[in-house]
């Protein structure tokens, strides 16, 4: 994990106790690593909750915005001297929705992540933290998560484990961006084989948007779960 430039300005507002706020605003699979996350900074010593909504957020110290989809405004984001996002690929490459499932289905099997200050563009702010997750190739939709949210929240300690507040450092190089994902980018195609698209098989969610495939007028949804090593019957 690399670090960016430690600041040479008045640090004395990080000793701690901060104040932490966390802020996930859909509702799902990242709760429990945005809880774990609060846990452990409350133990380190600072005041950390959870946030559903930044329009939540008062006074603080650092905000994570963390699995969110909406922008913040530039006057919520003035309430706190550092908001910091998380996000799974190497920016400036990779901005936008579903980093990692995207970077799964062309091949990736190493995911960089990218700590930046939240700014007023999606994606846009200065790099503060740069890590990655590297995947033996068989992990599907759950595993993939899991290991997502773990290395979140190790980032997010990281940074606020830094014996100074970390300053960023600009985004460069070729920039682009992943679309939102949709249920019908689940679809499997009928006449390919299943090698083919195991990983589109990989990235979808069993049960909000399955991987489907449509023959002779029908439509057919598939599910796939990881039951443990191959083996000789």
């Amino acid at each position: 994990m690399s670090l960016a430039a430690v600041s040479d300005a008045s640090t004395e507002w990080w000793a701690r106790p901060r104040v932490v706020g966390i802020v996930v605003d859909t509702p799902g699979w990242f709760d429990p690593f945005a809880e774990r996350l609060a846990r452990a900074l409350n133990a380190d010593g600072d005041m950390a909750r959870c946030l559903r909504d930044a329009s939540q957020i008062a006074q603080c110290d650092v905000v994570f915005y963390l699995s969110c989809l909406k922008l913040t405004p530039p006057e919520t984001l003035a309430r706190s001297r550092r908001n910091i996002v998380v996000h799974a690929s190497s920016l400036p490459k990779g901005r936008g929705f579903s980093p990692m499932p995207w970077q799964i289905l062309e091949g990736a099997q190493t995911v960089p992540l990218t700590v930046i200050e939240a700014g007023e563009g999606a994606d846009e702010g200065p790099v503060l933290l740069r890590d990655e997750i590297t995947f033996e190739g068989w992990e599907l939709h759950d595993e993939l998560r899991h290991a997502l949210g773990c290395k979140v929240v190790d980032m997010c300690l990281a940074f606020m484990r830094a014996p100074e507040p970390i300053e960023g450092e600009a985004q460069s190089g070729e920039t682009s961006w992943y679309p939102r994902r949709r249920p019908a980018d689940s679809r499997l195609d009928p006449y390919k084989t299943i090698v083919e698209q195991f990983n589109l098989l990989r990235i979808c969610d069993n049960e909000r948007y399955p991987a489907f495939f449509e023959l002779r007028g029908h439509r057919y949804a598939l599910k796939i779960e990881h039951v443990g090593a191959a083996r000789e019957d």
